[in-house]
């Protein structure tokens, strides 16, 4: 087995017997060299214009961000176009499994996992790359894929001066995403309770955006929720947008719409002021409640 990158940033992995059955197999993943934006993701339908101006609002506020959805529904794409709203004077550090972000900005530092080598030896993982960048001075922190323990020092981030930090996960609603979340902490064998896990939580994510591909193969956002609190054991969220099915057209494709759920003044409404965005969030969200 052999797992690589080519100088173009292209992934190469390649497989020989007797491990393949029927052959050696050479797998190379090309990236588009041309950044896909927000607008593309319009134009494509996965979100509409009134959505795409709350996330811009989103990233450009610095709220810190989780995108959530299952494999192939674009979740990497969306970080990608999300951090498109980051200022050029930001510094910001991504860590990633293998690397795939294409930020534009000037003071990028990107940081990749290191497998361990035949021996066992070697081996540099996300939460040591997530720990080793809060002692680089970052402004935001960006994790490709949050799948371990290093979710807790991603929340620890998060929650200490690194606002609109953002990372990516597998779940298939913004609530299961909570759940992983407390899951990846409690398995990572830190001995916290529940009620304090949940609290820092909430303390460090402001908004969960939720991609999905749906049956006909395209892909959608379907929620952008925002984290409240808790209320009991219980953590509290509430939609700002959703994407509803109403049906098929005669080709077999889903048809739907994105609307706003009639939440005028979101819990980030005090930030949108701050960053002097609130005229275009309140303009978004009064459209799409239309």
């Amino acid at each position: 087995i052999c797992d690589a990158r080519l100088p173009d940033g292209s992934r190469v992995n390649v497989i020989a017997p007797p491990l393949a059955i029927d052959g050696a197999a050479l797998t190379i993943r090309k990236f588009k060299k041309d950044k896909l934006r927000i607008q593309d993701l319009v134009n494509f339908g996965s979100i509409s214009p009134e959505g795409a101006k709350v996330l811009e609002v989103i990233g450009a506020c610095r709220i810190n961000t989780l995108i959530s959805g299952g494999t192939g529904s674009g979740k990497t794409t969306l970080l990608n176009c999300m951090t498109g709203f980051i200022e050029l004077d930001e510094r910001v550090i991504t860590c990633e499994d293998a690397a795939e972000l294409q930020l534009q900005q000037p003071h990028v530092v990107r940081l990749e996992t290191r497998p361990p080598n035949l021996e066992g030896q070697g081996e540099v993982t996300m939460r040591d790359l997530v720990k080793n960048c809060l002692r680089m001075r970052p402004e935001r922190i960006i994790v490709g894929e949050v799948r371990g323990p290093e979710a807790f020092d991603l929340l620890q981030a998060m929650n200490t001066g690194h606002d609109g930090s953002m990372g990516t996960l597998h779940a298939n609603s913004p609530r299961e995403a909570l759940q992983r979340i407390e899951s990846m902490i409690t398995m990572g064998g830190y001995g916290l309770p529940s009620k304090t896990i949940r609290e820092m939580m909430v303390g460090s994510i402001d908004i969960i955006i939720q991609a999905a591909r749906l049956r006909d193969g395209s892909r959608r956002i379907t929620h952008v929720t925002e984290v409240l609190g808790t209320e009991g054991d219980t953590i509290i969220t509430q939609d700002l947008f959703v994407y509803d099915i109403s049906g098929e057209n005669e080709n077999g494709k889903l048809v739907g719409r994105h609307r706003s759920t009639g939440i005028a003044r979101p819990a980030f409404w005090d930030r949108a002021k701050y960053y002097g965005k609130e005229q275009e969030l309140a303009e978004a969200l009064d459209a799409a409640a239309e």
